[in-house]
């Protein structure tokens, strides 16, 4: 059993990062409009897009870490929770749907998490040429790419929550909408809803363009691990839905489900909405 801490995470930043972006040029190669799609047991798309991503992802991460297990979810089946140490947290293709549909805001998403909780996350959106980075304790970024040419990075944080009475700004998806969620956006005043697809909602918290991003149906660990890394890491906390902490990679049997959450970008402000 390894565990990685934040000062050995601290190194690991730069070459994941390669590694996500090469993941999403094997995406964007693929011929959306030609490729094969195939349905999970679930009911959920998986396209070669994905498969290819998620072929990079782990033979990168065999060579970086070998020694730390993965749980991807294009391969739950060789995960042996529980983590009792670190492991990575991968989706190699969040929001295959926008992409199928030919939209734009879908990621790649890699997490390390350490005892249950993830330390660095990376939200890759690989048609927008942009990427959210964060490693809890030592902030966050966010990243311009061209192909493989990564640019310099630009410290994020996220905002505090806006004063009484003035609006305040809600992400929700595009593709997976849920009337609880919807209620708790409508029960609050002055909500404007900025609908985005994907883990591009949690870069949205952290770069302090979005308040809030309650997701009351349940999702994968997967889906949240990155985007809860990168939120923490800009100032702001990602709880279930009563305002408690999640945790990740304990149990095979739940199916890697998180019923619900709530990712904020103010923490004095859980509970406030």
């Amino acid at each position: 059993m390894r565990i990685i801490d934040a000062e050995a995470a601290s190194h690991l930043m730069e070459p994941l990062t390669a590694l996500v972006v090469k993941a999403g040029e094997a995406i964007l190669a693929v011929n959306r409009a030609a490729m094969r799609i195939d349905g999970k047991q679930d009911g959920s798309p998986v396209t070669e897009a994905d498969l290819a991503a998620d072929r990079i992802i782990a033979d990168g991460l065999a060579q970086l870490a070998g020694d730390v297990p993965t749980l991807s979810e294009e391969r739950t089946q060789l995960a042996s929770p529980p983590f009792q140490g670190s492991f990575f947290l991968i989706d190699p293709l969040d929001g295959t749907k926008e992409f199928v549909a030919g939209r734009d805001e879908f990621t790649v998403n890699l997490a390390l998490v350490t005892r249950g909780v993830p330390l660095l996350g990376i939200v890759s959106a690989p048609a927008l040429g942009l990427l959210w980075r964060g490693l809890v304790g030592r902030g966050a970024e966010r990243v311009k790419f061209n192909g493989p040419t990564i640019g310099a990075a630009e410290p994020i944080h996220t905002r505090k929550l806006p004063a009484q009475g003035e609006p305040w700004i809600a992400a929700v998806s595009r593709s997976h909408g849920d009337p609880k969620s919807e209620a708790f956006i409508g029960n609050r005043p002055n909500a404007v809803r900025k609908t985005c697809g994907s883990a591009v909602k949690f870069g949205r918290i952290a770069e302090g363009s979005a308040d809030i991003y309650p997701r009351f149906g349940p999702t994968s660990e997967w889906d949240v691990g990155a985007g809860c890394a990168v939120v923490t890491a800009a100032g702001g906390r990602v709880t279930d839905g009563k305002g408690g902490e999640l945790s990740f990679g304990k149990r095979r049997d739940s199916g890697f489900i998180i019923p619900e959450f709530i990712a904020w970008g103010d923490p004095q402000a859980v509970g406030c909405y």
